[in-house]
């Protein structure tokens, strides 16, 4: 097996970067690029849980968790990332399941590696890398963190 590129999709929890160890030494073994991906879930179509926030609220905190997002992998990528031959970062929004499924096919990934548990892993919302697993047309590497799931960053 051929590995040149690998995506870490990370939501960037405690749990996520439990999968940082085993990118970079894959990385390192196969000489292969990374491609961290970080997606913004949308929430515009979730109804609303304690009264509506309204469209412009949802849009402006997409914005903000966008920017945020850029400034931790920017972080990520200069305090975790020396070691690594090669990488680089996507920061896209959707449905996160789905957008890691198209990156593997825009980005010509070769192997995924996801933690078994994100921000999420405490509620039956189901389970992205479940989701990745069923429909990744390249093999899944899940990592089970042994975190607590507190949904604290790998920065924090």
């Amino acid at each position: 097996m051929k590995i040149t590129r690998i995506l870490w999709p990370t939501d960037l929890s405690r749990n996520s970067s439990a999968a940082l160890p085993l990118v970079l030494d894959l990385a390192a073994k196969y000489d292969a690029e990374v491609v961290l991906l970080f997606v913004a879930e949308d929430m515009t179509g979730h109804e609303p849980w304690y009264g509506e926030w309204g469209q412009r609220h949802l849009e402006a905190f997409h914005r903000w968790i966008l920017k945020e997002s850029e400034a931790r992998l920017d972080q990520l990528c200069r305090e975790k990332l020396q070691g690594c031959p090669r990488f680089r970062r996507l920061i896209l929004g959707g449905d996160p399941a789905k957008r890691i499924l198209e990156t593997i096919d825009t980005e010509c990934v070769d192997l995924v590696v996801p933690t078994s548990h994100g921000l999420k892993g405490h509620f039956p919302f189901g389970s992205v890398a479940e989701r990745v697993v069923r429909h990744a047309k390249v093999p899944v590497l899940v990592v089970r963190p042994q975190t607590s799931g507190d949904g604290k960053g790998a920065l924090s």
